[in-house]
């Protein structure tokens, strides 16, 4: 239960102040380039969407694993993840008009959330957008944590998940 105490407070002070950096920020960020390359074909639209969406698809999959292998204790930690990464996601959604973020390619890069937004007709609805994608990170934590918590009574999965 102290486990899940810890990282469920860590994981709640990442959505509190998302724009700090953060160890896991190094994955994320090779995973959501990997989206780009693995979305491509699908088109252009599909391959911008697709490094956000490889973000949060990619430790969603883990959570699966765990569910499916009835790990209930193991899957709610990598939940912590997942809530981590959508809130990550929307500091780059949140940017979109102000496009003030470092992008990984340097000046020449595309904004993915200024193209998506501007494709769709919703770049006026920025800080919006990126308020309910960081809601939604900081609900999937929170539903991480209660998870956690609960799951942690099971101590024999507790113990060979750690």
């Amino acid at each position: 239960m102290a486990a899940a105490s810890l990282a469920g407070l860590y994981f709640v002070w990442c959505a509190l102040d998302p724009h700090q950096p953060r160890l896991i920020d190094g994955a994320n960020l090779l995973i959501h380039e990997a989206g780009h390359l693995f979305f491509r074909p699908f088109g252009e639209f599909m391959m911008i969407a697709g490094g956000s969406l490889f973000q949060v698809i990619v430790p969603s999959i883990f959570v699966g694993y765990f569910i499916y292998y009835r790990k209930p204790y193991s899957a709610a930690l990598v939940l912590f993840w997942v809530g981590e990464s959508i809130v990550n996601v929307s500091v780059y959604a949140a940017d979109a008009a102000a496009m003030e973020l470092p992008l990984t390619g340097g000046s020449d890069s595309v904004h993915d959330w200024n193209y998506l937004l501007s494709r769709l007709g919703m770049l006026s609805a920025t800080v919006t957008i990126g308020r309910l994608i960081r809601l939604t990170g900081a609900a999937t934590i929170m539903a991480g944590w209660v998870w956690a918590l609960k799951a942690s009574g099971n101590q024999n999965e507790a113990v060979s998940a750690g």
